[in-house]
């Protein structure tokens, strides 16, 4: 709307254009002006020699008349004495007398339709650009000192004027000099009012005002065409958005503008990608919580059960007895505690910290110097580092997380391990790839269930382990941190020549740093 208006606003103070319009006219009067001043110089003196030269008076009012009467343009004939001989208003016979004009008023009473003719008027004034001009007034009787264009005639000087009068019109004039044998016998001075220029103004007003009106229409539809394919969409998607934010356990709908192959459709599809996203996210939290009150409400159950025996029972031994698996369970929960809120707080970690090149090489091997010495763990288990290839085994990760990922693996293979078992780590690059795995000689993984390992709580443990020695975190947590850094881990079986179960391998791949 705004450039339609700065158009119209802008293009419809045609005050250049009447400048241009108005001297136009002027020009055209003088051009006109040099004529009839011509022929009256050579058609209406008398004179025999060149010192007695005179203009005839009653020739060249008739020559007057007649020149200016099928132009519309008033004439007026001015001796050296500053006398008015001539004027294309007198009626032939009365001499210099005027006749006065004034327009009679309509034969019938006006009705309601004229207002629309006077509306272009009004709307002409209110646009007009006039400049101020010194006003225009007639006497009874004219002479040559009235009009200063008049007089710079008479000098020999082509000049022009504008002037006002009282109906707020612009006059024209303009005055010649008029000659015979280069001597000025008078002055010719023609004029006329502006009603022309008006009428050329009020019809580029009226051209400019159609152009803007269908300019302006044309918007209009463009606009409503517009509402309709942008606008009412995204209001339809900030409407899914907000039920989105107001869901009542209903997975919402968003609505589905991929067809339109735009920014709209680009919009939708992000808007659907990110409720499914935040969709599985809240189905994940809240299978993360009842997966939590499932695994606290079985050491607590059992905590309860002992407390309350204990307190019943006075033989000593049975009562240590109770004591030993209350702070065990005890133990239990503080164990699952720790890893619980380990892992609530994984993704907001990862997400804050910037991700830094590690040195898989360095870490690995100060981790397994960690195992070997770690004489508190009792680790019956030897635990080998195997380099295949040319580094660096460089990734983009943080340090602290990535060894939790190799601890919780290596923890894993130890538990699994026989007596004297043997862990291996192999280190090798494959391409753009940095592939680390851990081997042990347990008794490996049921095949239904190599993906099963990575979920939560997942309990299946050696039965010669202790219950509840391990929260069923480990691996869940090392599968979120490594996707995280863009990679991948994945369970699988060693095998030997005969295809029986050796172990159990787990393997690591992440994007070279």
């Amino acid at each position: 709307m705004l450039p339609l208006a700065l158009l119209a606003g802008g293009v419809i103070f045609l005050g250049q254009y009447e400048d241009e319009l108005i001297e136009g006219e002027l020009t055209a009067l003088r051009v006109q002006a040099e004529m009839v001043a011509a022929g009256l110089g050579e058609g209406a003196t008398r004179g025999i020699t060149a010192n007695d030269q005179r203009i005839d008076s009653e020739l060249a009012r008739q020559m007057v008349v007649r020149l200016v009467q099928p132009t519309g343009v008033r004439a007026r004939l001015f001796v050296t004495t500053g006398e008015l001989i001539a004027d294309s208003l007198s009626l032939p016979g009365l001499g210099a007398q005027r006749i006065e004009v004034a327009e009679l008023p309509p034969p019938e009473e006006p009705n309601w339709t004229d207002v629309f003719d006077e509306i272009p008027q009004w709307f002409d004034q209110l646009l007009a650009y006039r400049r101020t001009y010194s006003p225009y007034s007639e006497s009874a009787v004219q002479i040559a000192r009235d009009y200063q264009e008049v007089v710079l005639a008479l000098r020999g000087n082509t000049t022009s004027a504008i002037r006002t009068d009282r109906r707020d019109r612009r006059i024209l004039s303009v005055a010649v000099p008029v000659q015979r044998y280069k001597e000025v016998l008078g002055a010719l001075m023609l004029s006329h009012d502006d009603t022309k220029v008006g009428a050329s103004l009020r019809q580029v007003r009226l051209d400019i005002l159609k152009v803007a009106g269908i300019s302006l229409l044309a918007t209009i539809l463009l606009s409503l065409y517009l509402a309709g394919t942008i606008t009412q969409p995204v209001r339809r998607l900030a409407a899914a958005a907000a039920r989105v934010r107001s869901n009542d356990g209903a997975k919402p709908a968003i609505p589905d503008l991929t067809d339109r192959k735009d920014e709209i459709g680009d919009l939708s599809d992000a808007l659907r990608e990110m409720t499914e996203a935040l969709w599985k996210r809240m189905n994940a939290i809240e299978r993360f919580a009842a997966d939590v009150a499932h695994e606290l409400k079985n050491p607590l159950t059992s905590l309860r059960s002992a407390v309350e025996t204990a307190a019943r029972i006075e033989n000593p031994q049975q009562r240590a007895r109770l004591m030993e698996i209350v702070l065990h369970d005890v133990n239990r929960l503080n164990r699952l505690i720790s890893d619980i809120s380990d892992a609530s707080r994984l993704d907001a970690e990862l997400m804050r910290a910037d991700l830094q090149p590690v040195d898989l090489h360095h870490l690995l091997v100060e981790m397994i110097d960690i195992y070997r010495g770690a004489q508190l763990q009792k680790i019956d288990a030897s635990i080998e580092l195997v380099v295949q290839g040319k580094g660096p085994f460089r990734a983009q990760a943080h340090d602290g997380r990535l060894g939790q990922v190799f601890r919780n693996l290596i923890d894993n293979a130890i538990s699994f391990s026989p007596p004297g078992g043997v862990i291996t780590v192999t280190l090798s690059r494959d391409g753009g790839s940095v592939i680390a795995m851990v081997e042990d000689e347990g008794p490996g993984i049921p095949d239904n269930k190599l993906e099963a390992v990575f979920n939560r709580f997942y309990s299946e443990r050696p039965q010669s382990e202790q219950f509840g020695k391990h929260s069923g975190l480990g691996l869940s947590i090392a599968r979120q941190i490594v996707e995280t850094y863009r990679g991948t881990v994945i369970a699988a079986n060693r095998r030997d020549e005969r295809g029986n179960v050796t172990g159990a391998r787990f393997t690591i791949m992440l994007p070279v740093a």
